[in-house]
């Protein structure tokens, strides 16, 4: 006699499973974080985290309206306000054990609407907010009141500034819009801003060569002036290998500019930059392991901040002032006034010209804007190598002087062929 069974429904199944085990991972978690507060486990930890994504999940499975869910969500959200009611008069303020309940409740309904890898990423965050409470408290403690409006300014100047500007042009000899300016102004502040964040609260206590690396992030031109004048002092033979990495983030950072501005220039770009990219970090990780003198990391300048509106406004102004000079020049001089601007602005602040270059619609192809690019970076490496030479005026920076200038000589050799 024949015995039919019926199917396993393994998305189901899967969405089931997701939710528990993630629910049991948060509970694993959360048990060792009270044990490490020393304040007893509350209501529970691992098996009530766990009924509670399990309870969840059926609740949201067995009603497809959602309505078993929302009840289930009510029911426990009283039951943890009245918990932690009983937890004040206790004299515990804290709000994570319900916050906690409630996320983890939540997963039932997450593991079958949303997307695999969303619900488990929250899962992660959890955990990383639980088991990271030192370091976020220590963060908390250094992050001035000044330094979260900066960021609400960023978020100014991305999310609101910037939708409202119209998609048009400047004017008929400007060839960029209002918003691509402001997109410009907004990329590079970003990543700048993101380089200062890191050499100001993240690694504050650090060696030339972290100095030299996020420098680079932030300004490979200050990190060099920074660098060059500390050697003038006491030189150090970490002092080439750090000015070399400074480069090195440089490229990374225009290259991922042109990523935000330009997509389809990452393809010719890769080649030069990504190569003098991982090339001079080869060459500074050889210099470095050399000789390894202890050596007092100097301080980078900032004596410009990413994300003060001063700032924004002379990129913008530096960004429009170049996009009207190579639409000029593109159209009177072709290819060879286009790279000669590019050399001579290599001398300067490139990081707009690059963005103008890139974003702008000039009568130049796409190889001749990188071409353009390329150039710039080379010019720029060899005012870094004379002003390393001319400020710290001893031996520990000529590797570093040679190994720009030959970057250098590397590149214009790249655009002639």
């Amino acid at each position: 006699m024949n015995m039919s069974f019926p199917a396993i429904d393994m998305l189901f199944l899967g969405h089931a499973a997701l939710a528990v085990s993630l629910s049991f991972l948060i509970g694993l978690e959360f048990h060792n974080y009270l044990r490490g507060e020393g304040g007893g486990l509350g209501f529970g930890t691992l098996r009530t985290l766990t009924l509670l994504g399990a309870t969840g999940f059926l609740f949201s499975a067995l009603d497809p309206s959602e309505l078993l869910f929302g009840l289930g969500f009510v029911i426990v959200a009283l039951w943890l306000g009245i918990y932690y009611r009983h937890r004040l008069q206790e004299g515990h303020s804290s709000l994570i054990e319900p916050l906690v309940a409630l996320s983890v409740y939540m997963f039932g309904l997450l593991s079958q609407l949303a997307p695999p890898w969303f619900t488990a990423g929250y899962a992660v965050f959890i955990i990383f907010l639980l088991n990271a409470k030192p370091l976020i408290r220590s963060f908390a403690d250094t992050v001035s009141g000044q330094e979260i409006a900066t960021v609400a300014k960023f978020v100014i100047m991305a999310g609101i500034v910037l939708p409202l500007l119209p998609d048009r042009q400047i004017a008929d000899f400007v060839p960029v819009t209002f918003r691509q300016t402001w997109f410009a102004v907004v990329a590079v502040s970003g990543i700048s801003y993101l380089g200062y964040v890191l050499q100001t609260y993240v690694f504050r206590t650090r060696g030339v060569l972290a100095v030299g690396l996020l420098g680079g992030l932030y300004s490979s031109t200050a990190t060099t002036v920074a660098l060059s004048n500390r050697a003038r002092l006491s030189g150090s033979a970490l002092t080439s290998p750090a000015l070399i990495l400074a480069s090195a983030m440089m490229y990374l950072r225009l290259f991922t500019l042109a990523g935000v501005v330009a997509p389809a220039s990452l393809r010719q770009l890769a080649l030069p930059f990504v190569t003098a990219a991982l090339s001079s970090v080869l060459a500074a990780l050889l210099m470095a392991r050399v000789k390894r003198p202890a050596a007092p990391a100097p301080e980078v300048p900032k004596d410009r901040h990413p994300l003060e509106f001063q700032t924004a406004l002379l990129f913008a102004a530096l960004f429009v002032l170049f996009a009207t000079a190579t639409g000029y020049v593109a159209a009177h001089y072709s290819e060879s006034g286009l790279r000669f601007m590019a050399f001579a602005i290599g001398f300067t602040e490139i990081d707009p010209f690059v963005l103008s270059v890139l974003s702008g619609h000039f009568a130049i192809s796409m190889h001749d804007a990188v071409d353009a690019v390329v150039i710039a970076a080379a010019s720029n490496n060899l005012l870094k190598a004379g002003l390393a030479f001319g400020l710290a005026r001893n031996r520990t920076v000529l590797p570093a002087c040679a190994w720009l200038t030959l970057l250098a000589v590397a590149s214009f050799i790249y655009v002639s062929l």
